[in-house]
């Protein structure tokens, strides 16, 4: 989030909001076209609110509200929230309209409001220069859809989900099943535009290369708000093949390239998956999508457009952590006796293999370190579905609990985490 400089007030929080509010109707950019924001008393204000509340922790009438909600249609109408906030000493929190795991774009502990960038979703792709431009409101999927429905032949490497927003996916790292062989979509940045905290509108070479480094991977909206990536789309085969095998875990993969070079490999390498033949199955790239997603391979591509999530929303927390060194069989023993208490309702453990491309790229390319000499990244994650307080803490201090167990099994001095996960 771009933390807009707030050192107290003699005005009253109501005064501000009024102030800011006015500043708001008032600016040049709103004799232009009209901007919209809510307020509590807009009767619409609670479904825009939860739209983009993708956790249900923070979908309570105890979680901190904004005071107001902006909807920019344009880069103007953010430079004139920039500027009004600044001016007002109103806190501002940038979200994108993803999943925001600790809810850090629309929680804070002092009054606020949100810029919410769902309405700046457009995606614009040129299969012939082999690029798109992305607003930071859209969504993976939208950059997906409108690339499968250009060309077979490219692709670009981001996550499974599609209801994930590209603003904070990119500015934390973004990464996805192709990231042995291509990265990470940070490393795929090739331009972007930015409002800094004085309303100035910057691309690529007026940002500077520092501040160009920054953003990509170094958090999101945190130096300022991105309204648009560019990036570089990706050469891939006409066929991909996808599988998963079900042993004690699900294994799920994604290999570029087709089913008869894939399964000799696989009987070579991994004998003990026991992958046949009748388990591979050849698709476009952009089937493959749907088919990570949970969604039948011959859906429409337009479910991947969809903000509404296929799972339903649910109470989760996460954490993660980067694995240096094999894991001993006992400290996996360790891990499954907790994921198999009784009393946790949903517990899921995902281990995303590093090496190939992502140890090529060095560590000081952009601001994401985890290259060279990381196996792999666990996500813990939990899910219930019970209300109340009691069932939020005996959830949260379970995956604590996991997270201090497995202290002595990963990266140390210093213990390293992905940014989008806490």
């Amino acid at each position: 989030m771009l933390a807009v400089p707030w050192s107290g007030s003699d005005a009253s929080p109501a005064a501000n909001h009024d102030n800011f509010l006015h500043c708001l109707s008032t600016s040049p950019a709103a004799n232009v076209s009209k901007i919209v924001f809510y307020t509590p008393a807009n009767p619409s204000y609670p479904s825009v609110l939860q739209f983009s509340i993708h956790n249900l922790r923070f979908n309570t009438s105890a979680a901190p509200k904004p005071i107001v909600i902006v909807t920019p249609q344009t880069t103007s109408h953010i430079q004139a929230a920039i500027s009004c906030s600044h001016k007002h000493r109103l806190h501002l929190r940038v979200r994108g309209g993803g999943h925001d795991y600790e809810g850090l774009s629309y929680v804070a502990s002092r009054p606020f409001f949100i810029l919410d960038l769902i309405n700046l979703s457009s995606v614009k792709v040129d299969v012939a220069a082999r690029t798109a431009w992305i607003q930071a409101g859209g969504t993976i999927g939208e950059l997906y859809y409108q690339i499968g429905t250009q060309t077979t032949t490219l692709a670009f490497p981001a996550g499974v989900c599609p209801t994930v927003g590209v603003g904070g996916h990119f500015s934390g790292g973004g990464y996805g099943l192709s990231l042995r062989k291509f990265g990470l979509a940070a490393d795929h940045i090739v331009d972007a535009h930015l409002v800094d905290v004085k309303g100035k509108v910057h691309n690529r070479a007026s940002m500077g290369e520092d501040l160009f480094w920054a953003i990509r991977g170094g958090g999101g909206n945190t130096f300022g708000v991105v309204t648009a990536w560019k990036v570089n789309l990706l050469p891939v085969p006409e066929n991909v093949t996808v599988f998963t095998v079900t042993k004690t875990i699900q294994q799920n993969s994604l290999y570029l390239g087709q089913a008869q070079s894939l399964l000799p490999l696989l009987q070579r390498d991994f004998p003990e998956l026991g992958v046949e033949r009748e388990d591979l199955i050849e698709l476009t790239w952009i089937r493959s999508i749907l088919y990570f997603a949970g969604y039948p391979t011959d859906s429409p591509l337009e479910v991947l457009r969809s903000q509404v999530p296929l799972t339903r929303k649910r109470n989760f927390k996460a954490k993660s952590d980067y694995v240096t060194e094999p894991m001993s069989e006992r400290a996996l023993e360790g891990i499954w006796r907790r994921i198999l208490r009784p009393d946790i309702e949903d517990p899921e453990l995902i281990f995303s293999p590093y090496g190939g491309r992502m140890s090529e790229i060095p560590e000081s390319s952009i601001p994401f370190p985890h290259r060279a000499g990381t196996r792999y990244k666990i996500q813990h994650l939990v899910y219930w579905e019970r209300e109340g307080r009691e069932a939020t803490d005996r959830h949260v201090d379970w995956i604590r609990e996991l997270y201090g167990y497995l202290a002595p099994h990963v990266s140390k001095n210093p213990r390293l985490a992905y940014s989008g996960f806490y």
